[in-house]
């Protein structure tokens, strides 16, 4: 029978390691952290419960696709509760807009900034999901290996059609010019890879799910995901090591043949790409090189601070974007010059306003995020200063005191991910989706000289996110179970 070991206990590894298992295949999976979840991790403090990582539930049907593999749903793990409104979005204290579950109210928004911006959304929503369907159904789940894979006519008829390949800041200027629809409909690139000019329309799927599917919360925290993926994987019989850091594996005749000195007839690396491949992988057998990695564009790192609050805060929603500074400005100082953000754009999440199983009764959970370039000096004085201008910020906006309510505090930032996570120069999100880094030119999935290794994770295909780390981590999986069965690799994706 055949073996297989997988590195990286985040989503992509649970999720390689769940479809190996699913196949029979003995499953052991290696993981630095205490626990499973990789960025999808908690960190929990005098009652306060703190999703370290992702915190928007959006692609919903990804999730679901994953878990109706094994006859099971994501409703037998949590509740998932839609979000009403999805998120509110500032401007100014008094210039602020809620984004309602409900499309025709969407609709009625747009019309009041905007004339003739109504029938514009439906459009540009239209034309979303017609990209959601083609890029999630049928690009998303291909190895992505050749530009071949994308070559059918009707593929390629229906991308040319939907003009796809354009730039996603030219495509929405030819629908609305008010800059606060503008700062909308772009905020997801930003805080997910990339900048409007070199991100192509394409990626306006996130539209579709942000406005259309909507903007979901699991009770209990994000986290739940992760405890519900490895849940999964502990009843299919995968085994876990947590606290173990790989340093070396063992390689014979172009074949991963141990890991920890555990005999092993394949390998899956859900841990950071650079990292393993620069840095575990010995003897010639690396992907790429140093300054293949060094310039490719990366998605941002962040500055974040999970913050415990006596009492409530006043005006904060579920999910809060502050876009009372300039939108391109701070686009500028992550990607082209790169800098610590003169005046920056932020996302504060207030989970506490949804579930109160997060706080303490009647108290507040805080998490403050503000979008960094990776590779930055990353000092504890320079986290104070942005400490401090941020709750200003919040506390000026949202016409509530809270600094003085402070009961718990703790930053993470460049120096974290890199000592947690071995993240190349501290990236929080993996390689940016621009037009050069998108499907086939990504960082490949299969290693180019070992058979039976393959990789998985943000760095690689599809690209950065939970639902594509998902998806990636059974791409992967199909690939190692196509190499030990013989069998074509759509059979088992």
């Amino acid at each position: 029978m055949k073996k297989a070991t997988v590195l990286g206990a985040g989503m992509s590894g649970l999720a390689a390691a769940a479809v190996l298992a699913k196949y029979e295949v003995p499953v052991d999976v290696f993981d630095n952290q205490e626990n499973p979840g990789g960025r999808c991790r908690t960190w929990q403090m005098n009652g306060f419960t703190f999703d370290m990582g992702p915190s928007w539930y959006w692609m919903p049907d990804v999730m679901e696709r994953f878990f109706n593999r094994f006859n099971r749903s994501v409703h037998d793990y949590f509740e998932l509760k839609q979000l009403d409104p999805g998120f509110r979005v500032f401007f100014s204290p008094d210039n602020y807009f809620d984004i309602s579950a409900n499309t025709e109210k969407q609709a009625e928004l747009f019309e009041s900034i905007e004339k003739g911006a109504g029938a514009k959304l439906a459009k540009v929503l239209s034309d979303a999901k017609l990209k959601y369907e083609v890029g999630v159904n049928n690009l998303v789940y291909k190895k992505s290996s050749s530009i071949f894979e994308y070559t059918s006519i009707p593929l390629l008829a229906q991308m040319i059609k939907l003009g796809a390949w354009k730039p996603f800041h030219s495509y929405i200027r030819k629908y609305f010019k008010d800059p606060r629809l503008l700062a909308l409909m772009e905020f997801p690139i930003l805080f997910l890879g990339g900048t409007a000019k070199s991100t192509p329309s394409l990626y306006s799927l996130m539209n579709y799910s942000c406005f259309t599917q909507g903007t979901f919360y699991p009770m209990g925290g994000f986290s739940q995901l992760a405890t519900a993926m490895y849940k999964l994987c502990s009843d299919l019989g995968v085994n876990f090591h947590f606290n173990e850091t790989i340093n070396h594996i063992g390689i014979k005749n172009r074949l991963i043949n141990d890991v920890a000195g555990a005999p092993t007839n394949g390998l899956i690396s859900s841990i950071d790409y650079h990292h393993f491949d620069r840095h575990i992988l010995n003897g010639g057998n690396q992907n790429y090189t140093e300054d293949y990695w060094d310039k490719k564009v990366l998605s941002p790192s962040a500055l974040i601070f999970y913050i415990g609050v006596k009492g409530k805060i006043k005006n904060l929603s579920h999910h809060n974007l502050f876009f009372d500074e300039s939108f391109d400005q701070h686009a500028e100082q992550i990607y082209t010059h790169p800098k610590w953000p003169e005046k920056p754009l932020f996302y504060a999440c207030c989970p506490s306003k949804t579930d109160p199983s997060v706080a303490p009764e009647a108290d507040e959970n805080l998490f403050l995020l503000m979008p960094l370039a990776p590779g930055l000096e990353d000092t504890n004085e320079l986290r104070e200063t942005y400490y401090d201008l941020l709750i200003k910020r919040l506390e000026s906006i949202t016409g509530d005191s809270v600094a003085n309510r402070i009961v718990v505090k703790k930053s993470y930032c460049i120096k974290d991910f890199k000592k947690d996570y071995n993240s190349y120069k501290g990236n929080a999100y993996g390689l940016a989706n621009t037009l050069k880094q998108t499907a086939f030119m990504r960082p490949q999935i299969g290693n180019k000289k070992i058979k039976n290794l393959f990789y998985c994770g943000q760095l690689t295909v599809p690209g950065p996110g939970v639902p594509p780390a998902i998806i990636s981590g059974q791409v992967a999986s199909a690939q190692l179970l196509s190499h030990f069965n013989n069998h074509p690799y759509e059979t088992y994706i």
